[in-house]
């Protein structure tokens, strides 16, 4: 499957970036994801079918806040967040499930949200 991006509220969900345009690895960083190629392989586990990873961003500017990653096998949900911004995350999560279940039909059967303490796999 390609990357769906999601506007939901005050929160926009888009593949993750690291290009001429958008580089997400710095926020990565804070959240302890420093290996060079998570981004192109949150992209092609997409492609696969292995995981769906958002990065939840603030609408406004398009800047990762969180990260969310869903494993489209057993519907579990795993993020975190950078520091103060619990409720993006929160937010991000209500959005996915409701993708999730809409136009999957994938039933979210575990929502992991640790604040800012990462929990997406490495």
């Amino acid at each position: 499957m390609e990357p769906i991006e999601v506007n939901a509220g005050r929160v926009y969900l888009r593949s993750l970036r690291a290009d001429d345009r958008v580089d997400d690895r710095p926020a990565l960083a804070e959240g302890g994801i420093t290996d060079p190629d998570y981004v192109a392989t949150r992209i092609r586990d997409w492609a696969a079918d292995a995981a769906y990873t958002w990065a939840v961003c603030d609408i406004t500017t398009g800047e990762l806040r969180a990260e969310l990653v869903l494993d489209p096998s057993t519907g579990r949900l795993t993020g975190w967040a950078r520091a103060g911004e619990r409720g993006l995350l929160d937010e991000g999560i209500a959005a996915v499930h409701r993708f999730a279940e809409g136009a999957l039909g994938l039933a979210v059967t575990d929502a992991v949200s640790p604040g800012t303490a990462p929990a997406a796999p490495r």
